[in-house]
């Protein structure tokens, strides 16, 4: 009985670990919404925006949006797959994207998680251009400093 009494204590205290998130690195991270849906205006309306329309198609309604004094862009898509292809496109220009079901948000990263504390979505980000990793261990190579590749010595190349 003592053998099963620490053993069932062990487990239970395991069991309110999990349940409580503790070890899951949530903590201190804001709740986020259920994913908002709507018309632009309806979206707008719940981060207090008054949009600026941009472009009123039958596939895309776009408009500007300010939070302070950062701008961002609010649209909404007559389909999912017309969002998705957009968005593709979209994230060769870099930046990041709050997306939600048949919209996104486009602008900096801190602006985007404000909205997404009210409208919820994923956030993702687009295509780094700058090429500030480039050179460094993270090709699987070694550490050039930043400096020209020279001979390639010691650098496996881009794939790994």
């Amino acid at each position: 009985m003592r053998v099963t009494r620490p053993m069932l204590a062990v487990a239970g205290a395991a069991a309110v670990l999990a349940l409580a998130g503790c070890g899951s690195g949530s903590g201190g991270e804001a709740k986020v919404p259920p994913t908002a849906t709507g018309s632009l205006e309806s979206l707008a309306a719940e981060v207090k925006c008054k949009p600026n329309m941009q472009t009123d198609a039958d596939t895309i309604r776009q408009a500007i949006c300010k939070k302070g004094e950062e701008k961002y862009i609010l649209a909404t898509f007559a389909t999912d797959r017309g969002q998705r292809e957009w968005i593709e496109a979209a994230k060769d220009y870099g930046g990041f994207y709050l997306v939600g079901r048949k919209w996104v948000a486009v602008g900096e990263q801190k602006v985007l998680e404000d909205l997404r504390g009210r409208l919820g979505g994923d956030l993702e980000k687009g295509v780094d251009h700058s090429g500030m990793n480039h050179g460094g261990t993270q090709h699987g190579g070694t550490d050039h400093g930043g400096g020209a590749h020279g001979s390639g010595a010691g650098h496996t190349g881009h794939g790994g």
